[in-house]
């Protein structure tokens, strides 16, 4: 089974005007994924970063910065307008990566998913340190490169060659990705 993890598609992350650009053609972009895996009976996860106001969720540079980000129950931290989570399961997370702290593991081995497909924000943040923990947990990554985007362009197609390389974790197009949910 495949399942599909859309990562942090808040409200805060939007706040940057390279995302701002960017949302309308990425929430239609997830929903179509979601769609998809759905209409297949495959399984899918939001993925959310939320941190409490005590400092005692935040992480390093947040500590070192005295400046804390997407704090529960806030306007940051809701998902973007448009995004089709009627019965989605939710997942929160504290730090970039989706495995740390939480039962993603668990939910993905409970579902018998073996690969899970990438999309949201940010590629070369939390996308991509999500995906070297799966590798890490012998789970196989897909990311599909027209459902994601990131602050910095150079910093995401740098990130995705590495683990594309390394860790052989395709980029695909939701084209791609679609055909093989139909298989």
């Amino acid at each position: 089974m495949i399942a599909l993890l859309v990562i942090d598609m808040q409200n805060a992350y939007f706040e940057a005007p390279e995302l701002a650009a960017q949302q309308e053609q990425l929430v239609a972009s997830c929903n179509r994924l979601l769609e998809a895996f759905k209409a297949n009976g495959h399984k899918a996860l939001m993925v959310g970063t939320e941190h409490e106001r005590d400092k005692s969720t935040w992480t390093l540079n947040m500590l070192d910065d005295d400046q804390g980000f997407v704090f529960r129950g806030t306007e940051q931290a809701q998902a973007v307008p448009g995004l089709a989570l009627d019965g989605l399961p939710q997942l929160n997370k504290t730090r970039d990566s989706a495995f740390v702290g939480t039962n993603l593991l668990s939910r993905l081995r409970n579902w018998g998913a073996d690969e899970v497909v990438l999309a949201g924000v940010s590629t070369h943040n939390c996308i991509a340190q999500t995906g070297a923990d799966a590798f890490a947990h012998n789970i196989r990554v897909t990311y599909a490169k027209d459902a994601m985007a990131s602050e910095d362009s150079q910093d995401a197609a740098d990130m995705l060659r590495i683990l594309s390389t390394s860790y052989r974790q395709p980029v695909q197009s939701i084209e791609e990705i679609l055909a093989r949910l139909t298989r």
